[in-house]
């Protein structure tokens, strides 16, 4: 395989190829020399890779990174045979093969595929796109670094002075041309980047600017690395076609909203269960869910419980829990999200155009009372600030109807210690959680009614007051890390 790999390289290639084999034996010397700048990669990988994933990496040198990540599968190729040959020795229980990352030859497919630096030396990108997609599915993920290209005269400086290892690079694209390359070979981009402003190690310095500074408007543009993060837009329409679903409903002092939530819940997929979560409730909500779970049991599968602790969240993971469906919904019981509006949220989950769903009630007119102005004001910017932390658009990130797969779900469950149980709402758990895992996120626009039965359980200051809290919380979470 390795002679023919050889033999069938451009002349442009081969030089690359002698180039890496010139220095691997120094490879290593390179990343301990830079290994505050490595340290910074690999830390961008682990923090979107979980442990025990299987892991792709294209144009992995010596084999370091592919090693930190822990992965449960780990292979890593590269066109030049002395960095594999030094991968092998050093870590014998991951695969490693010579092979140009423009004709990709591997059996199975992988949760993540990484490209750190690796484009500069292709000759084809799109070629390399159109390759990936043997091995991934619209599940796995892409993660690519580069080096933004306004670094170029530093860059090369630093090699010319012996601080930076020497490179053969056949290209210098920036973001817009790895967008649009993406796009032509059917990838979505789900987040994109930079970060990484002080690349030599100071103390204090460069935690500050690397950490905080970095990420601020202006500065963020000259950072060393750009970052994007890709998925394989699915070819089949209908891939939840037949799947079940879940509305879990929590219910809180809803008494006149429990009937009404039942007759206008839609059948949506193969089967629909509605699941009421009751909140220790001052009426007779309770006694009303009972009532109507005993009188519509035709063509009906109502499910309810109470909750042990309090608050929505709680609810809601309870909910999730008692759920049998492969797809899990989030309905107030107050209403003002029309029920009738569900199929679109499943529409847009079963098609594959987003993973996380999440209702928007800011694009349509509001209803005459049915959100304050200071709420409204307070909704807008949390949009701001939460576009900004997680990268991905979020225009109203309170909205209570949320949807999103059992599989992905049980996902960010397992990853829930990272964030803790710091969130009585329930909203932010899931956002954080599919922004970790790099969920596509969508917002679904719907038209928010006014209540038409009790009072709202939400309290503007002091639970405006938690949800600035959290953001605070969030920023060293996901944005400074």
């Amino acid at each position: 395989m390795e002679n023919i790999v050889q033999n069938n390289l451009s002349a442009n290639k081969k030089k690359i190829v002698q180039h890496f084999n010139k220095i691997a034996a120094h490879r290593d010397t390179w990343l301990q020399r830079s290994r505050y700048y490595y340290r910074d990669i690999q830390q961008f990988m682990a923090f979107n890779i979980p442990t025990d994933s299987s892991v792709l990496e294209i144009g992995c040198g010596t084999g370091q990174l592919l090693h930190d990540l822990k992965p449960r599968k780990g292979a890593g190729i590269d066109i030049s045979p002395e960095m594999i040959k030094i991968a092998k020795a050093k870590f014998p229980d991951l695969e490693f093969n010579v092979m140009d990352g423009e004709n990709l030859c591997l059996e199975g497919s992988f949760d993540y595929v990484i490209l750190t630096d690796t484009l500069c030396y292709l000759e084809d990108i799109q070629q390399l796109f159109k390759q990936i997609k043997k091995v991934i599915t619209p599940n796995s993920r892409v993660i690519i670094t580069y080096h933004n290209f306004l670094w170029q005269p530093l860059l090369k400086m630093a090699e010319f002075i012996g601080l930076k290892m020497p490179q053969e690079r056949l290209n210098w694209l920036d973001r817009g041309d790895f967008e649009n390359l993406l796009s032509l070979e059917g990838y979505d981009i789900i987040k994109s980047g930079k970060r990484f402003l002080f690349p030599k190690y100071l103390p204090v310095l460069s935690h500050v600017v690397n950490r905080y500074i970095a990420f601020l408007p202006f500065f963020n543009r000259l950072c060393l690395t750009g970052y994007l993060i890709a998925r394989l837009l699915p070819h089949d329409g209908n891939l939840l076609k037949k799947s079940s679903v879940s509305i879990i409903i929590p219910a809180r002092n809803e008494q006149g909203n429990i009937e009404n939530a039942v007759k206008r819940i839609p059948n949506m997929g193969s089967h629909t269960e509605i699941i009421f979560i009751e909140g220790h409730s001052q009426d007779d909500t309770l006694k009303e869910i009972k009532r109507v779970a005993d009188c519509f049991t035709t063509g009906y599968d109502i499910t309810y419980d109470t909750q042990k602790g309090f608050g929505k969240g709680d609810a809601v993971r309870k909910g999730f829990d008692m759920a049998r469906g492969d797809i899990l919904m989030i309905l107030d019981a107050d209403l003002t999200v029309p029920p009738e509006d569900l199929p679109k949220f499943y529409n847009a989950i079963a098609t594959g155009r987003g993973e996380f769903i999440n209702g928007s009630r800011l694009v349509y007119p509001l209803e005459n009372d049915s959100m304050r102005t200071l709420n409204i004001l307070g909704n807008k910017f949390f949009s701001l600030m939460f576009t900004w932390l997680l990268g991905q658009r979020l225009k109203d990130t309170l909205c209570g109807t949320k949807v999103i797969s059992r599989k992905n779900y049980e996902k960010i469950k397992a990853n829930r210690l990272y964030f803790g149980e710091f969130d009585p709402f329930g909203d932010f758990d899931l956002i954080f959680g599919a922004a970790k895992l790099n969920l596509k996120i969508i917002e679904l626009p719907i038209r928010y009614g006014a209540r038409e039965y009790g009072d709202t359980n939400i309290s503007r200051f002091r639970h405006g007051w938690l949800l600035l809290k959290m953001v605070a919380f969030a920023m060293n979470k996901i944005k400074f890390v």
